[in-house]
């Protein structure tokens, strides 16, 4: 993938990743840039000025998208809950039918019910712990650390909303708020922590998807499946029946349209 698209794609998810329920690993997925970034972090010293330039850009982008579309689109959310998130729905689902393509699956066998389910389970027992289970003992450099560590653990795997965990964490209104005013005294330690989290999980993946490429995108598929749940808004009713219908498909257009741009 060339380089210069990197801030085009690190703009979609930086500008996406901080609706409830929508996840920066799966919009890297549809974007097919995932593989490309996991490399890029996990293999880093393997072509360091590359990865370099290419995070780089990706990074630029996603600030860029964080500052300039985060709000609006969280803005949307609250006046049109039901019809956004019914995009977003879109978006999501549609992105299941790629994901079923990377596994590259030949046959039925028990890993293509094994694995996804494992995905689920994970997502099901996130779900079930109340938001702000973790919040308490007020906001510290450590628990900013950590925050943006768990966030880049949801950044980097698809299914899993970053906004969740901060919202699992009580630190939502506070993250919204430092981006909001570009406060560099609590962006800075999360900045840190998300660094942290994302080389970890990078070279975890990226050892997991090379050793075993047909169960990590089924497990992935699980995460993703189980995130719609997260994402749905409740049945619309009256007028929002059709609207919905309409962002929905909308959504689903859009990831094909994205497909096809970035060649996946």
């Amino acid at each position: 993938m060339r380089d210069r698209h990197a801030p085009l794609y690190g703009f979609v998810i930086g500008g996406s990743m901080l609706v409830p329920g929508v996840s920066g690993g799966s919009m890297a997925i549809l974007l097919g840039i995932y593989d490309r970034l996991l490399s890029a972090v996990g293999s880093f010293r393997a072509r360091p000025r590359e990865n370099a330039r290419f995070l780089a850009l990706f990074c630029a982008g996603a600030l860029a998208g964080m500052v300039l579309v985060a709000r609006p689109l969280l803005a949307l959310v609250e006046l049109f809950p039901r019809p956004t998130l019914y995009f977003f729905l879109g978006v999501v689902a549609g992105s299941l039918p790629l994901l079923v393509r990377t596994a590259r699956l030949t046959r039925l066998s028990w890993k293509t019910v094994l694995f996804p389910l494992a995905g689920l389970a994970v997502l099901w027992a996130l779900s079930l712990l109340p938001p702000g289970f973790a919040a308490g003992g007020g906001v510290s450099f450590w628990k900013l650390l950590l925050a943006g560590a768990a966030a880049a653990v949801a950044l980097v795997l698809p299914g899993i909303s970053v906004s969740y965990l901060f919202l699992l964490l009580g630190m939502y209104d506070t993250v919204m708020a430092a981006i909001a005013a570009l406060d560099f005294a609590l962006l800075v330690p999360l900045g840190v922590g998300g660094v942290l989290g994302i080389v970890l999980t990078a070279r975890l993946l990226e050892r997991l998807l090379t050793a075993h490429p047909q169960a990590s995108y089924l497990t992935i598929f699980g995460f993703v499946l189980g995130s719609i749940a997260e994402v749905f808004p409740g049945l619309p009713s009256g007028w929002e029946l059709v609207v919905c219908a309409a962002t929905a498909l909308a959504g689903a257009a859009a990831v094909r349209l994205l497909s096809r741009y970035a060649g996946a």
